[in-house]
């Protein structure tokens, strides 16, 4: 029975608060492919990941990381996502370059975006 979950396919979630204002972001934006959409979320194809967009009274904002994406060329990633208006975050107190990308301990490179409703997500591109 430990297995259980280990043959199934896994399904993201995020909390949003205004649907339309999501779909922009994640589809036309992050070029994500819509699955389904209600008036409860929006169903993407997050490259064979399942990212349901869920529509709640009050998102909370989390202090970490919600939904993250593996890049072959981060700054090419970077590039891209800042020419369709995405902002990425320069944190206090972390060594990032001009692009906001952070070197991990284990050589792995970070930077952080935010989603409309301040969900904090990332590019990492593992050297």
């Amino acid at each position: 029975m430990t297995d259980l979950l280990a043959s199934c396919d896994l399904v993201a979630l995020v909390g949003v608060s205004d649907l339309d204002r999501a779909r922009e972001f994640y589809v036309d934006t992050l070029g994500l492919r819509p699955v389904e959409e209600n008036p409860a979320a929006l169903v993407l194809d997050g490259n064979g990941t399942t990212l349901r967009v869920t529509l709640v009274p009050d998102p909370q904002q989390a202090s970490y990381t919600v939904l993250g994406w593996s890049v072959p060329d981060i700054h090419a990633a970077i590039a891209s996502l800042s020419g369709r208006g995405v902002i990425f975050e320069h944190f206090p107190g972390l060594e990032q370059d001009a692009d906001g990308v952070w070197t991990a301990p284990g050589g792995a490179q970070v930077a952080w975006f935010k989603d409309p409703d301040d969900n904090v997500l990332s590019l990492t591109q593992v050297t």
